[in-house]
Protein backbone atom coordinates (compact mmCIF):
# COMPACT_ATOMS: atom_id res chain seq x y z
CA UNK A 1 0.00 0.00 0.00
CA UNK A 2 1.33 3.26 -0.90
CA UNK A 3 1.48 6.26 1.13
CA UNK A 4 -0.38 9.40 0.06
CA UNK A 5 1.37 12.33 -1.69
CA UNK A 6 2.48 14.68 0.99
CA UNK A 7 0.38 18.16 1.24
CA UNK A 8 2.56 21.18 -0.12
CA UNK A 9 4.25 23.43 2.66
CA UNK A 10 1.87 26.82 3.38
CA UNK A 11 3.13 29.30 1.00
CA UNK A 12 4.90 32.19 2.59
CA UNK A 13 4.76 34.57 -0.76
CA UNK A 14 2.38 37.52 -0.84
CA UNK A 15 -1.28 36.96 -2.38
CA UNK A 16 -0.45 37.78 -6.01
CA UNK A 17 -3.46 40.41 -6.55
CA UNK A 18 -3.68 41.73 -2.86
CA UNK A 19 -5.30 41.02 0.05
CA UNK A 20 -8.29 43.06 0.35
CA UNK A 21 -10.05 43.63 -3.17
CA UNK A 22 -13.01 45.89 -4.24
CA UNK A 23 -15.27 44.51 -7.28
CA UNK A 24 -15.99 47.71 -8.18
CA UNK A 25 -19.45 49.41 -9.67
CA UNK A 26 -19.09 50.87 -12.98
CA UNK A 27 -19.81 54.77 -12.72
CA UNK A 28 -22.20 56.26 -15.01
CA UNK A 29 -23.46 59.34 -16.17
CA UNK A 30 -27.39 60.51 -15.39
CA UNK A 31 -27.41 59.96 -19.01
CA UNK A 32 -25.87 56.43 -18.80
CA UNK A 33 -22.70 57.21 -20.54
CA UNK A 34 -19.25 55.86 -18.91
CA UNK A 35 -18.63 58.17 -16.30
CA UNK A 36 -14.39 58.18 -16.13
CA UNK A 37 -13.79 60.76 -14.26
CA UNK A 38 -16.48 59.51 -11.53
CA UNK A 39 -14.49 56.05 -11.98
CA UNK A 40 -11.37 57.80 -10.68
CA UNK A 41 -12.27 59.38 -8.24
CA UNK A 42 -14.25 56.48 -6.53
CA UNK A 43 -11.25 54.15 -7.28
CA UNK A 44 -8.87 56.65 -5.17
CA UNK A 45 -11.33 56.61 -2.05
CA UNK A 46 -11.25 52.68 -2.16
CA UNK A 47 -7.47 52.43 -2.25
CA UNK A 48 -7.25 55.30 0.33
CA UNK A 49 -9.75 53.29 2.27
CA UNK A 50 -7.68 50.08 2.60
CA UNK A 51 -8.31 48.05 -1.08
CA UNK A 52 -4.92 47.07 -2.01
CA UNK A 53 -6.82 45.53 -5.23
CA UNK A 54 -9.50 46.67 -8.17
CA UNK A 55 -11.73 44.35 -9.92
CA UNK A 56 -13.24 46.15 -12.79
CA UNK A 57 -15.92 45.19 -15.28
CA UNK A 58 -16.70 42.27 -13.25
CA UNK A 59 -20.46 41.23 -12.27
CA UNK A 60 -20.92 44.00 -10.49
CA UNK A 61 -19.11 46.44 -12.44
CA UNK A 62 -22.10 45.83 -14.91
CA UNK A 63 -19.54 43.47 -17.61
CA UNK A 64 -22.78 42.15 -19.45
CA UNK A 65 -23.92 45.79 -20.46
CA UNK A 66 -20.59 47.78 -20.74
CA UNK A 67 -18.89 47.84 -24.75
CA UNK A 68 -15.47 46.21 -25.39
CA UNK A 69 -13.58 49.74 -25.69
CA UNK A 70 -15.77 51.19 -22.39
CA UNK A 71 -13.78 48.04 -20.47
CA UNK A 72 -10.69 49.41 -21.92
CA UNK A 73 -11.49 52.88 -21.62
CA UNK A 74 -12.05 52.16 -17.48
CA UNK A 75 -9.02 50.58 -17.44
CA UNK A 76 -6.74 52.82 -18.39
CA UNK A 77 -8.71 55.83 -16.37
CA UNK A 78 -8.56 53.39 -13.26
CA UNK A 79 -4.72 52.53 -13.81
CA UNK A 80 -3.96 56.26 -14.54
CA UNK A 81 -5.92 57.08 -11.36
CA UNK A 82 -4.06 55.08 -8.86
CA UNK A 83 -0.67 54.01 -10.75
CA UNK A 84 0.74 51.23 -8.33
CA UNK A 85 -0.87 51.61 -4.93
CA UNK A 86 -3.07 48.66 -6.25
CA UNK A 87 -3.71 45.88 -8.86
CA UNK A 88 -6.03 46.77 -11.43
CA UNK A 89 -8.09 42.87 -12.59
CA UNK A 90 -9.69 43.19 -15.62
CA UNK A 91 -12.75 41.54 -15.80
CA UNK A 92 -12.67 39.59 -19.18
CA UNK A 93 -14.37 36.66 -19.25
CA UNK A 94 -17.47 35.76 -21.45
CA UNK A 95 -19.36 33.11 -22.91
CA UNK A 96 -17.02 32.91 -25.98
CA UNK A 97 -13.54 31.69 -25.86
CA UNK A 98 -12.06 33.79 -29.03
CA UNK A 99 -13.88 36.56 -27.35
CA UNK A 100 -12.95 36.23 -24.10
CA UNK A 101 -9.33 36.30 -25.77
CA UNK A 102 -9.38 39.45 -27.73
CA UNK A 103 -10.62 40.91 -24.46
CA UNK A 104 -7.70 39.74 -22.34
CA UNK A 105 -5.02 41.15 -25.05
CA UNK A 106 -7.06 44.36 -25.27
CA UNK A 107 -7.22 44.79 -21.01
CA UNK A 108 -3.38 43.86 -21.18
CA UNK A 109 -2.71 46.60 -23.54
CA UNK A 110 -4.51 48.89 -21.64
CA UNK A 111 -2.49 48.60 -18.61
CA UNK A 112 -4.69 46.05 -16.31
CA UNK A 113 -2.57 43.77 -13.98
CA UNK A 114 -4.47 40.97 -13.86
CA UNK A 115 -7.46 39.34 -15.42
CA UNK A 116 -10.53 37.59 -13.92
CA UNK A 117 -12.28 35.19 -16.61
CA UNK A 118 -15.43 33.82 -15.78
CA UNK A 119 -16.47 29.99 -16.66
CA UNK A 120 -18.03 30.39 -19.83
CA UNK A 121 -21.96 30.42 -19.01
CA UNK A 122 -25.00 29.44 -20.44
CA UNK A 123 -24.06 26.70 -22.36
CA UNK A 124 -22.31 24.67 -19.85
CA UNK A 125 -19.76 23.25 -21.14
CA UNK A 126 -17.69 19.79 -20.03
CA UNK A 127 -15.35 19.71 -17.37
CA UNK A 128 -12.56 19.36 -20.25
CA UNK A 129 -14.24 22.14 -22.90
CA UNK A 130 -14.10 24.40 -19.28
CA UNK A 131 -10.47 23.84 -19.20
CA UNK A 132 -9.53 23.93 -22.17
CA UNK A 133 -11.40 27.36 -22.14
CA UNK A 134 -8.93 28.97 -19.46
CA UNK A 135 -5.66 27.44 -21.04
CA UNK A 136 -6.52 29.06 -24.73
CA UNK A 137 -7.06 32.69 -22.06
CA UNK A 138 -3.83 31.80 -19.92
CA UNK A 139 -1.90 30.87 -23.26
CA UNK A 140 -2.87 33.92 -25.11
CA UNK A 141 -1.99 36.90 -22.70
CA UNK A 142 1.14 37.52 -20.53
CA UNK A 143 -0.91 38.81 -17.66
CA UNK A 144 -2.14 36.28 -14.69
CA UNK A 145 -5.00 34.99 -13.97
CA UNK A 146 -7.77 34.64 -11.65
CA UNK A 147 -10.57 31.84 -12.66
CA UNK A 148 -13.73 33.17 -11.46
CA UNK A 149 -15.83 30.07 -10.09
CA UNK A 150 -19.62 31.12 -9.87
CA UNK A 151 -21.64 28.33 -10.69
CA UNK A 152 -24.27 30.08 -9.38
CA UNK A 153 -24.88 32.73 -12.20
CA UNK A 154 -22.70 30.65 -14.86
CA UNK A 155 -24.85 27.23 -14.82
CA UNK A 156 -21.17 25.19 -14.63
CA UNK A 157 -18.86 24.87 -11.57
CA UNK A 158 -14.94 24.95 -12.15
CA UNK A 159 -14.33 21.18 -10.22
CA UNK A 160 -11.99 20.62 -7.50
CA UNK A 161 -10.33 18.16 -10.39
CA UNK A 162 -9.93 20.90 -12.95
CA UNK A 163 -8.75 22.93 -10.87
CA UNK A 164 -6.05 21.14 -9.91
CA UNK A 165 -5.12 20.63 -13.07
CA UNK A 166 -5.31 24.31 -14.11
CA UNK A 167 -3.50 25.33 -10.97
CA UNK A 168 0.16 23.61 -13.06
CA UNK A 169 -0.18 26.79 -15.38
CA UNK A 170 2.39 29.47 -14.42
CA UNK A 171 -0.26 32.12 -15.14
CA UNK A 172 -3.00 30.94 -13.44
CA UNK A 173 -2.66 32.24 -10.11
CA UNK A 174 -5.93 33.02 -8.07
CA UNK A 175 -9.62 31.70 -7.60
CA UNK A 176 -12.80 34.21 -7.30
CA UNK A 177 -14.58 31.65 -5.35
CA UNK A 178 -18.50 32.15 -4.90
CA UNK A 179 -19.07 28.09 -5.64
CA UNK A 180 -20.12 28.08 -1.39
CA UNK A 181 -17.96 24.68 -1.64
CA UNK A 182 -15.38 25.08 1.70
CA UNK A 183 -15.03 21.01 1.03
CA UNK A 184 -13.72 21.69 -2.21
CA UNK A 185 -12.34 25.09 -1.68
CA UNK A 186 -9.87 23.26 0.95
CA UNK A 187 -9.00 20.39 -1.06
CA UNK A 188 -7.58 22.62 -3.47
CA UNK A 189 -5.86 24.79 -1.25
CA UNK A 190 -4.30 22.18 0.56
CA UNK A 191 -2.66 20.92 -3.17
CA UNK A 192 -1.90 24.14 -4.87
CA UNK A 193 -0.08 27.13 -4.56
CA UNK A 194 -3.69 29.05 -5.93
CA UNK A 195 -4.41 32.06 -3.93
CA UNK A 196 -7.81 31.80 -2.85
CA UNK A 197 -10.37 35.04 -2.70
CA UNK A 198 -13.86 34.79 -1.13
CA UNK A 199 -16.36 36.32 -3.82
CA UNK A 200 -18.92 36.46 -0.94
CA UNK A 201 -18.88 38.74 1.91
CA UNK A 202 -20.47 36.54 4.49
CA UNK A 203 -17.53 33.94 4.21
CA UNK A 204 -14.20 36.82 4.28
CA UNK A 205 -13.27 35.59 7.63
CA UNK A 206 -14.49 32.08 7.35
CA UNK A 207 -12.29 31.65 4.22
CA UNK A 208 -9.04 33.80 5.23
CA UNK A 209 -9.34 31.65 8.40
CA UNK A 210 -8.11 28.21 6.49
CA UNK A 211 -5.91 29.44 3.98
CA UNK A 212 -7.76 32.05 1.69
CA UNK A 213 -5.46 34.78 0.58
CA UNK A 214 -8.53 37.68 0.66
CA UNK A 215 -11.55 39.12 -0.33
CA UNK A 216 -12.96 40.28 -3.92
CA UNK A 217 -16.12 42.42 -2.18
CA UNK A 218 -19.13 43.69 -3.68
CA UNK A 219 -19.97 45.51 -0.28
CA UNK A 220 -16.57 47.33 -0.44
CA UNK A 221 -17.60 49.94 -2.35
CA UNK A 222 -19.23 51.52 0.02
CA UNK A 223 -17.63 50.08 3.23
CA UNK A 224 -14.02 49.47 2.58
CA UNK A 225 -12.01 50.35 5.52
CA UNK A 226 -14.65 47.93 7.92
CA UNK A 227 -14.12 45.23 5.53
CA UNK A 228 -10.11 45.47 5.24
CA UNK A 229 -10.47 45.54 9.37
CA UNK A 230 -11.77 42.18 9.71
CA UNK A 231 -8.58 40.55 8.25
CA UNK A 232 -6.46 42.94 9.48
CA UNK A 233 -7.34 41.80 13.18
CA UNK A 234 -7.30 38.10 12.08
CA UNK A 235 -3.55 38.90 11.00
CA UNK A 236 -2.60 40.45 13.93
CA UNK A 237 -3.49 37.42 16.28
CA UNK A 238 -6.82 39.16 17.62
CA UNK A 239 -9.35 36.58 16.17
CA UNK A 240 -11.85 37.64 18.67
CA UNK A 241 -12.52 40.88 17.41
CA UNK A 242 -11.98 39.77 13.51
CA UNK A 243 -15.01 37.44 14.42
CA UNK A 244 -16.66 40.40 16.44
CA UNK A 245 -16.18 42.34 13.39
CA UNK A 246 -17.35 40.06 10.74
CA UNK A 247 -20.34 39.60 12.41
CA UNK A 248 -21.11 43.64 12.92
CA UNK A 249 -21.38 43.68 9.38
CA UNK A 250 -23.23 40.96 8.62
CA UNK A 251 -26.54 42.81 8.58
CA UNK A 252 -25.28 45.34 5.72
CA UNK A 253 -24.01 42.18 3.69
CA UNK A 254 -27.21 40.87 3.88
CA UNK A 255 -29.34 43.82 2.66
CA UNK A 256 -26.41 44.28 -0.41
CA UNK A 257 -26.31 40.62 -0.84
CA UNK A 258 -29.03 38.98 -0.31
CA UNK A 259 -31.88 40.70 0.06
CA UNK A 260 -33.42 40.18 -3.32
CA UNK A 261 -31.69 43.02 -5.40
CA UNK A 262 -28.18 42.65 -7.21
CA UNK A 263 -25.30 43.97 -5.63
CA UNK A 264 -24.14 46.66 -8.11
CA UNK A 265 -28.26 47.80 -7.43
CA UNK A 266 -27.47 47.68 -3.74
CA UNK A 267 -23.81 49.21 -4.29
CA UNK A 268 -25.15 52.24 -6.37
CA UNK A 269 -27.80 52.93 -4.34
CA UNK A 270 -25.66 53.66 -1.24
CA UNK A 271 -23.04 55.22 -3.33
CA UNK A 272 -25.80 57.62 -4.54
CA UNK A 273 -27.11 58.26 -1.15
CA UNK A 274 -23.42 59.29 0.07
CA UNK A 275 -22.72 61.57 -2.44
CA UNK A 276 -20.23 58.83 -4.27
CA UNK A 277 -19.68 58.45 -7.98
CA UNK A 278 -21.91 55.60 -9.00
CA UNK A 279 -24.97 56.75 -10.70
CA UNK A 280 -27.40 54.80 -12.62
CA UNK A 281 -27.19 50.81 -13.53
CA UNK A 282 -27.72 50.00 -17.22
CA UNK A 283 -31.26 47.80 -18.26
CA UNK A 284 -32.27 45.06 -17.77
CA UNK A 285 -31.04 46.40 -14.23
CA UNK A 286 -33.51 48.87 -12.50
CA UNK A 287 -32.54 51.37 -9.78
CA UNK A 288 -33.69 50.61 -6.01
CA UNK A 289 -36.73 52.03 -4.89
CA UNK A 290 -37.38 54.38 -1.90
CA UNK A 291 -38.40 51.38 0.86
CA UNK A 292 -35.18 49.78 -0.38
CA UNK A 293 -32.80 52.38 -0.65
CA UNK A 294 -33.94 53.56 3.01
CA UNK A 295 -33.52 50.66 4.43
CA UNK A 296 -30.17 50.25 3.00
CA UNK A 297 -28.94 53.52 4.01
CA UNK A 298 -30.42 52.77 7.50
CA UNK A 299 -28.34 49.78 7.60
CA UNK A 300 -24.86 51.62 6.67
CA UNK A 301 -26.01 54.16 9.44
CA UNK A 302 -25.77 51.50 12.11
CA UNK A 303 -22.66 49.70 10.85
CA UNK A 304 -21.06 52.66 9.74
CA UNK A 305 -21.83 56.12 11.72
CA UNK A 306 -20.57 59.05 9.86
CA UNK A 307 -19.76 61.43 12.35
CA UNK A 308 -19.69 64.78 12.43
CA UNK A 309 -21.74 65.15 8.99
CA UNK A 310 -25.32 65.02 8.36
CA UNK A 311 -27.50 62.13 7.50
CA UNK A 312 -29.19 62.72 3.29
CA UNK A 313 -32.88 62.78 3.66
CA UNK A 314 -34.55 60.14 2.03
CA UNK A 315 -35.90 62.38 -0.74
CA UNK A 316 -32.10 63.54 -1.54
CA UNK A 317 -31.04 59.56 -1.70
CA UNK A 318 -33.81 58.86 -3.41
CA UNK A 319 -33.03 61.78 -6.13
CA UNK A 320 -29.73 60.11 -6.34
CA UNK A 321 -30.89 56.76 -7.14
CA UNK A 322 -32.89 58.29 -10.28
Amino acid sequence: MTSPSPLPAPSSAPPPLGRALCAMVTPFTDDGLLDLDGAQLLAERLVADGCDGLVLSGTTGESPTTSDSEKAALVRAVAEAVGDRASIVAGVGSFATRHTVEMALQAEKAGADALLVVTPYYSKPPQDAVEAHFLEVANASGLPLALYDIPGRTGTRIEPETMLRLAEHPRIVAVKDCAYDLMGTQKVLSRTDLAYYTGCDELILALYAVGGAGYISTVANVVPRQLRSVIDAFDAGETAQAQRLQQQAMELIELMMGAGLPGTVTSKALLGALGLPGGPVRAPLRPAGREAADGLLAAYERFSPRRGSPRPSSTRACRSLG
